[in-house]
C-alpha cells in the first residue's frame, strides 16, 4: 500500500492586501526541460477573478521570473468581458502546452450571469507558453460557435471547467479527454433546477484528437447526470483517470444543497469506451463497500509516474450540509481494477486549527507531480481562516511524499 507523507507546506503567494485572497497555480511546460509556469490571482468575492499573473521557471520551480499581467476582464458595450486561462495541459508527445480558454460576456458581472454566457476556447504553445500560435473556440465538428457542442448555446446556458482540479488527460488512443460540466436546458428552454439547489449540471468530456496544424477536432461525449432526488446540484467538477485496463474512471462532485438529509458522497462513472459513453453515478466507495462523506467541493485524480493512482479531495466525518465542512484535506490510493479509494492509505494533508473558523475552507486546489522528487506539489489557498467571508487569504504550497 502507498504512503504519503507531508513533507512541507509553506505560504507560496501572500495575499496583497485586506479583504484580498491569494490565488496559484504551477505546471510544467516542457517535456524534457525543468520548465513551469505559475498563475497568480486575486479575488474579493465568490467565483471571480480580479487579476491574473504569470511568471516563468527554468529551474523546477525554484526560482521565478517577475510577475507580468494577464488580462481577465473588459469593460464592454453587452456589460464585463471575461477570459480564463486554465493551467495548461502539456501533451507528452508532442511537446505543445494547451491552455483551455474560458470565455464569457457577464452584462453586470454577477458571476451567476456564467450560466448562461460561459463557453470554451482553446490556445496552443510551442514554446513553453511564452507565446500562443491561436485562441479559437472550442466548437464540435458540424457545429456553429453560437452552438459549439450538442445541448448548449451561447447565451442560453453553459459549458465550463469547473475548477482547477478538473485536469485534461490523454488515453491510449492519443485522443485528450477534457472534463466539462454543462447548464442543462429543460423542455422550456430555460436553465435547468430541478432540486432547487445553488446551481445545477450535468458532466461530460470534451473528446480532441489532434489534426493538421496542430488543431484539434472536437466532439463532445453523452453527458452524465444523476436524479436530483440524490443530488440537488447534479454531479459537477468531473476528475478522470484512465485505468490500466483502459477504461476511463471519474469523480464528481455532488451536493445536499437545500436538503441536507440527503447523504453527501462523490459520485463515480466508468466509460469503457475511451470517454463517449458512460455508466450511471453510483456513490464512491472504499475498496471493502463502505461509503464515505465528502462535501461539495472539487477533487483531483492523478497518476503518478511509480504508476499509482492517487486523490485528493475532502474527506468528513459526519454528514455534510452542502459545501460544509470542506475540511479536512487528504489524499489516498485509488485501487486500479475497480476504482475504489483505498481506505486505509488515507492520510490528512491539512484540517482545521483550533480557533479557526469552522467555515474555512481547504478546497479549490491543484496538484501535480515534481518530475525531480517525485512528490505531489499541491497549490491550495486556506479560506475563512479568520471568519466566513473573510476573503483575505495567502496560497499555499504542499509537498507531499509518495512511497509504494
Amino acid at each position: 500500500m502507498t504512503v504519503f507523507t507531508l513533507v512541507e507546506r509553506k505560504v507560496f503567494y501572500p495575499s496583497p492586501g485586506r479583504g484580498i485572497m491569494a490565488g496559484a497555480t504551477s505546471f510544467y511546460t516542457r517535456c524534457n526541460r525543468p520548465e513551469k509556469m505559475c498563475y497568480l490571482s486575486t479575488s474579493s468575492r465568490s467565483d471571480t477573478t480580479d487579476s491574473l499573473s504569470r511568471r516563468f521557471s527554468t529551474d523546477n520551480g525554484r526560482t521565478w521570473s517577475q510577475p507580468e499581467q494577464v488580462p481577465v476582464v473588459v469593460r464592454c458595450r453587452e456589460g464585463f468581458r471575461r477570459s480564463y486561462p486554465h493551467p495548461g495541459f502539456l501533451d507528452p508527445d508532442r511537446d505543445l502546452l494547451l491552455t483551455m480558454v474560458m470565455r464569457g460576456t457577464l452584462p453586470t458581472d454577477d458571476p451567476l450571469e456564467g450560466l448562461r454566457g460561459w463557453h470554451l476556447a482553446y490556445s496552443l504553445s510551442e514554446d513553453g507558453g511564452r507565446t500562443y500560435a491561436f485562441e479559437e473556440q472550442v466548437v464540435q465538428d458540424g457545429s456553429t460557435a453560437e452552438n459549439p457542442v450538442e445541448g448548449v448555446w451561447v447565451g442560453r446556458n453553459a459549458m465550463m471547467i469547473g475548477d482547477m482540479s478538473c485536469r485534461p488527460i490523454k488515453n491510449h488512443r492519443g485522443e485528450i479527454l477534457v472534463p466539462v460540466q454543462i447548464c442543462p436546458l429543460g423542455d422550456d428552454g430555460r436553465i435547468m433546477n430541478p432540486a432547487g439547489g445553488y446551481t445545477y449540471h450535468v458532466s461530460a468530456v470534451l473528446i480532441g484528437r489532434w489534426t493538421r496544424g496542430n488543431r484539434i477536432a472536437w466532439e463532445i461525449s453523452e453527458t452524465v447526470s444523476i436524479d436530483p432526488s440524490l443530488s440537488t446540484r447534479g454531479v459537477l467538477e468531473p476528475t478522470l483517470a484512465e485505468l490500466p485496463d483502459g477504461r476511463v474512471m471519474m469523480v464528481m462532485r455532488g451536493s445536499n444543497d437545500v436538503k441536507p438529509d440527503l447523504p453527501g458522497y462523490k459520485w463515480i462513472s466508468f466509460s469503457d469506451d475511451g470517454g463517449r459513453t458512460w455508466s450511471q453515478p453510483a456513490p464512491w466507495t472504499y475498496e471493502d463497500g463502505s461509503r464515505f462523506y465528502s462535501p461539495s467541493s472539487c477533487s483531483q485524480l492523478i497518476r503518478h509516474s511509480s504508476g499509482v493512482y492517487l486523490w485528493i479531495g475532502n474527506i468528513c466525518s459526519r454528514n455534510p450540509v452542502g459545501n460544509w465542512p470542506s475540511y479536512p484535506l487528504v489524499i489516498g490510493e485509488v485501487e486500479p481494477k475497480g476504482g475504489h479509494l483505498v481506505k486505509g492509505s488515507v492520510v490528512v494533508v491539512d484540517d482545521r486549527q483550533p480557533g479557526e473558523d469552522e467555515k474555512m475552507t481547504l478546497s479549490n486546489f491543484m496538484a501535480h507531480e515534481d518530475r525531480e522528487t517525485g512528490e505531489i506539489l499541491l497549490h491550495l489557498t486556506r479560506l475563512f481562516v479568520r471568519k466566513h467571508l473573510d476573503w483575505e487569504a495567502d496560497a499555499y504550497l504542499y509537498r507531499v511524499a509518495v512511497q509504494g
